[in-house]
C-alpha cells in the first residue's frame, strides 16, 4: 500500500526544494501540511502529486523507480540514449526513441525518473 504522509524533509526532496523552501511554501499557501501527534510537519501524498503536476492513473505500475538528474541524452537518427545519475549510488542509462526524448524534453541537468520494469527501462519526466 502506497504511503499517504511524508515528513518535511522527504517531502522537499522528492520536490527537489530545500527544506526551507518547503517551509515557506507552508507559510504562504502554496503546499498544504498537516502536523503529526509529535506536532512535526507532515505532507500528504496528494499533495506532492498536486504539486509535480502528477494527474490520477498518470502513474506507471512499475514499482522499481529511481529518481536522478539526466547527465547525457545522445540521439542517432531514431533511437535516443538517455543517461541519468540517480539520487541512491547508481547510474542508470536508458535506450528510447529520439521521439520521446522530445516528448519529454530531456536535456542534461534536469530531473527524471528511471521507471525499471523486466528488462526495459522507461524514463519520465520529473
Amino acid at each position: 500500500m502506497p504511503r499517504q504522509f511524508y515528513s518535511a524533509g522527504e517531502a522537499a526532496k522528492t520536490l527537489g526544494i530545500s527544506l526551507d523552501t518547503l517551509r515557506r511554501w507552508d507559510r504562504t499557501g502554496k503546499i498544504k501540511t498537516s502536523r503529526d501527534a509529535s506536532n512535526r510537519r507532515i505532507v500528504a501524498a496528494t499533495e506532492i502529486d498536486r504539486l509535480r503536476g502528477e494527474r490520477e492513473g498518470a502513474h506507471f505500475s512499475a514499482r522499481n523507480r529511481l529518481a536522478g538528474t539526466v547527465t547525457e541524452v545522445k540521439i542517432d537518427g531514431l533511437i535516443a540514449q538517455v543517461e541519468l545519475v540517480v539520487d541512491s549510488p547508481a547510474r542508470v542509462v536508458a535506450i528510447v526513441t529520439a521521439d520521446a526524448v522530445e516528448d519529454l524534453g530531456l536535456r542534461k541537468g534536469m530531473p527524471a525518473t528511471a521507471v525499471v520494469k523486466a528488462t526495459s527501462v522507461m524514463v519520465q519526466h520529473a
